[in-house]
C-alpha cells in the first residue's frame, strides 16, 4: 500500500476539483451554439421594425422657394397645394426662414397648383404656379410674388 502525504492528496483533489468543474458547465461550442439557436429563434419571432414595415413607399417631391419683389427670399409665407382637379387646397405649410418649404405628394401623373395664402388687392389672383408630376421624381420651383405680404 502507498501512503499518501499532503502533497499527492492536494494534488489529487485539485486535479479532481477542476475536472468536476468543467463537466458541470457546458463546453464553450455549445453555449456558443445555444446562444445563436436563442438570438435567430427571438429574430424569427419577433422581426426588427424595418423589416416588418416592408419597402418605404415612393412618392413625390415639390420642393419651392418664395421669392420677394426685390428678388429675395421671403419667410413666413402660408403656402397651399392642391391638385389641379380639386377645389380645396390638400396641404397647408409655411416657407421656412430662407423662404423655401418642400411637399411628399404621391407618386403619379398629376398637375398641382402652389398658391401663396397672402393678401392681395381687390381682383388680382393670388400668386400661383403649376406643377407637372410624371412619377415619384423631385420637382423644384419658384414662386414669386409682385408685393410683400403685410407683416403681423
Amino acid at each position: 500500500m502507498t501512503r499518501r502525504t499532503w502533497a499527492t492528496r492536494r494534488k489529487r483533489s485539485s486535479v479532481g476539483l477542476a475536472f468536476r468543474r468543467r463537466s458541470s458547465r457546458a463546453p464553450f461550442a455549445v453555449r456558443a451554439v445555444l446562444v445563436l439557436v436563442a438570438a435567430l429563434l427571438a429574430v424569427s419571432l419577433f422581426p426588427p421594425a424595418a423589416a416588418q414595415q416592408g419597402k418605404p413607399k415612393d412618392y413625390a417631391l415639390i420642393v419651392g422657394t418664395v421669392w420677394g419683389p426685390d428678388n429675395r427670399p421671403v419667410a413666413g409665407v402660408p403656402i397651399k397645394i392642391r391638385s389641379a382637379t380639386a377645389k380645396k387646397a390638400k396641404w397647408e405649410l409655411t416657407s421656412d426662414s430662407r423662404g423655401e418649404f418642400a411637399q411628399r405628394v404621391p407618386p403619379g401623373a398629376q398637375d398641382y397648383i402652389i398658391q401663396a395664402d397672402i393678401k392681395t388687392p381687390k381682383g388680382q389672383p393670388k400668386p400661383e404656379i403649376t406643377v407637372k408630376i410624371a412619377d415619384n421624381e423631385r420637382q423644384d420651383v419658384g414662386l414669386h410674388l409682385t408685393e410683400l405680404p403685410p407683416k403681423k
